[in-house]
């Protein structure tokens, strides 16, 4: 499958991200069956679907938190289910991760925590620090707030400062792993202006796994709907849900009314 954007006109390249085959199962489950997918350079790709169908195992299969049993993970050009584990975190540098929780270190600030993982690849100081400063505009937290610990700042703050640390390193792929699930609806809405925005001006391709309809009606450029680890339907957000072919498309197109 090919991801073809709706919204915006990508000239015809490589793709950031091609999977063959993905499975995965854990004993008798099988978590995943089968994936294929292809994501070209600026392309925003929303995954979605029950609870349990495998959403976070493709994530984390992609940069081999998980081994997968079977199929080819490509990223830039790299097969990453063939790589040592020091060839491999050479190509995690190139993915951003945005976690349900935003896993920040609680004894540094903002732009600390934003700036470490530049530092962990030999980025120089103080272009860690010009680099994390510009990543933290881009996700609206500027003045004092970046000097401030991850305890005094709002749940919707610490998404942003995850996400900054995501987009720091400048990556070529963005995977995002139900970033507004811990938080309540008025910061849920917050972070969603956030990611919206960044899918709107930035060119990194992205994946995200996320329940949140309305904002993949507005921002992807092709949805995926999982279930029991196999893509039940897949195309441009709105044509899948005018006329959805399953029976969780037709439950999804309840959901948002339409």
């Amino acid at each position: 499958m090919l991801v073809n954007s709706s919204q915006r006109t990508q000239p015809l390249t490589t793709p950031v991200l091609k999977l063959e085959g993905l499975s995965k199962s854990y004993g008798k489950n099988v978590a995943l069956s089968g994936i294929d997918l292809h994501v070209m350079p600026g392309n925003t790709v929303v995954v979605t679907g029950p609870s349990g169908c495998g959403k976070s195992t493709l994530l984390r299969c992609i940069v081999r938190l998980i081994n997968p049993d079977s199929g080819r993970i490509i990223v830039a050009g790299e097969d990453v289910t063939e790589l040592t584990y020091s060839d491999l975190l050479n190509v995690r540098r190139s993915i951003g991760f945005v976690f349900q929780r935003s896993n920040l270190i609680q004894r540094l600030t903002a732009l600390e925590n934003v700036a470490l993982p530049l530092l962990a690849a030999n980025v120089a100081r103080n272009e860690a620090g010009c680099k994390a400063q510009e990543a933290l505009e881009r996700v609206g937290l500027v003045g004092n707030v970046v000097h401030r610990r991850p305890c005094e700042l709002s749940g919707g703050e610490c998404q942003r400062v995850a996400i900054a640390r995501a987009l720091a390193p400048e990556p070529c792929l963005m995977l995002w792993d139900e970033p507004t699930a811990s938080l309540d609806p008025i910061l849920v809405a917050e972070v969603l202006d956030v990611m919206e925005d960044l899918v709107k001006t930035g060119g990194t391709a992205m994946v995200i796994v996320t329940h949140e309809m309305r904002f993949a009606l507005r921002a992807a450029d092709w949805l995926i709907l999982l279930n029991q680890g196999k893509i039940t339907e897949q195309g441009i957000p709105m044509k899948v849900f005018n006329n959805p072919k399953s029976e969780l498309g037709v439950r999804y197109c309840r959901l948002l009314d339409l």
